[in-house]
């Protein structure tokens, strides 16, 4: 199969050669030579360098502005694209009055017009994107009534809040998401940059085999996010330019989207609060929904294991919370009901504080 810069070079070479033609007959009678020589051979050297340039001023600029193109979003390329319709039509309602100045202005300030207006409004609507489109997004916004205020609120077509949700690496491989995301408790859309996703293949190809298995474990997750979830997934070629590390690109990208952050990561969570961004964390999230018990009310739990004391128990609810059973060692592998007294919270989770209930046994 012919290819296309075979083509180019092929139609580059025929016109090369047809213009080293024309060129040699026009400079032979300057050098006093032969114009059939002339021709020939000027013909011959256009046809050659026709053969090799071509691809480099037709083919080869377009591939690599395909692969620019590419790596930008759909948003920013219609920011780009308005701008420019806009910096145009600037330049042509200026272009009459700057062709009536004296010669030799009226000539080349109407094209340097267009070249500055329609630069300026490619910059001007891609650098303000989000903003833009939060202008257009409040003129189909949906009222939602709140108390004391008449706020609108932009929404879906499902009538859910339309937003973005970045998600990290490390929340993806944790697996929990999933079954966040089956509750349908998540508004939005499920957005996971390109560089996650890299960074992710990178940890399931790694030669450390439990590194390697974190990996596969958050391709399976994806994989069971795109099929199964209530919210929709999106993967986007979005990138920031002049970050390296992952963790500083979604601060950043999370700032530009104007969107939370879903994460378990104890340090970019603290980064991303130092900068602004909301933090959506998986970890706050499983301790808010844990069973609250107040001191005095009754629970029937398993003792499993010995405690850290003397003399006490180790048992796990349902949620994992922990139940430390005060002379609860000699009841291991046994279900008891105990009295609560006291809860506490801590960094790792809630803990309960019990005492057997010798009454109800």
């Amino acid at each position: 199969m012919i290819g296309v810069e075979f083509i180019f070079r092929l139609i580059g070479m025929v016109g090369m050669a047809i213009v080293g033609v024309y060129l040699g007959r026009d400079l032979a009678p300057l050098m006093g030579a032969d114009p059939d020589l002339y021709a020939t051979s000027f013909g011959l050297l256009g046809a050659l360098v026709g053969l090799i340039l071509t691809p480099f001023v037709t083919t080869r600029p377009a591939r690599y502005l395909v692969s620019v193109l590419a790596k930008v979003s759909v948003q920013t390329l219609a920011a780009g694209l308005v701008g420019l319709v806009c910096g145009l039509i600037i330049a042509a309602l200026l272009s009459l009055p700057l062709s009536m100045l004296p010669e030799p202005l009226s000539q080349i300030l109407p094209f340097v017009g267009v070249v500055l207006f329609g630069y300026l409004g490619v910059v001007i609507f891609v650098l303000r994107q989000n903003d833009i489109s939060e202008v257009f997004l409040t003129r189909w916004q949906t009222p939602v009534p709140e108390a004391g205020s008449e706020g609108l609120v932009p929404t879906s077509a499902g009538g859910a809040v339309s937003r973005n949700i970045l998600l990290d690496t490390s929340v993806i491989i944790d697996g929990r998401i999933a079954d966040i995301a089956r509750t349908g408790f998540l508004a939005g859309t499920l957005l996971i940059p390109r560089f996650v996703l890299n960074e992710l293949q990178y940890i399931a190809d790694s030669p450390d085999a439990l590194r390697r298995q974190r990996g596969r474990r958050g391709m399976e997750v994806l994989a069971q996010l795109q099929k199964d979830s209530a919210v929709p997934v999106r993967i986007s070629d979005i990138d920031v330019e002049g970050v390296r590390e992952v963790d500083d690109k979604l601060v950043v990208l999370a700032r530009q989207l104007r969107c939370p952050i879903l994460t378990n990561d104890y340090n970019l969570n603290r980064v991303a609060e130092l900068q602004g961004v909301a933090v959506l964390n998986v970890n706050e999230l499983a301790n808010a929904v844990k069973s609250v018990f107040l001191p005095g009310e009754t629970i029937t739990v398993n003792i499993i294991q010995e405690g850290r004391e003397t003399g006490q128990g180790i048992a796990y609810l349902d949620d994992g919370t922990m139940v430390v059973v005060e002379d609860g060692r000699d009841r291991i592998n046994a279900k008891v009901t105990v009295h609560v007294t006291k809860v506490l919270q801590t960094a790792a989770g809630r803990m309960i504080f019990a005492r057997i209930d010798d009454g109800k046994e």
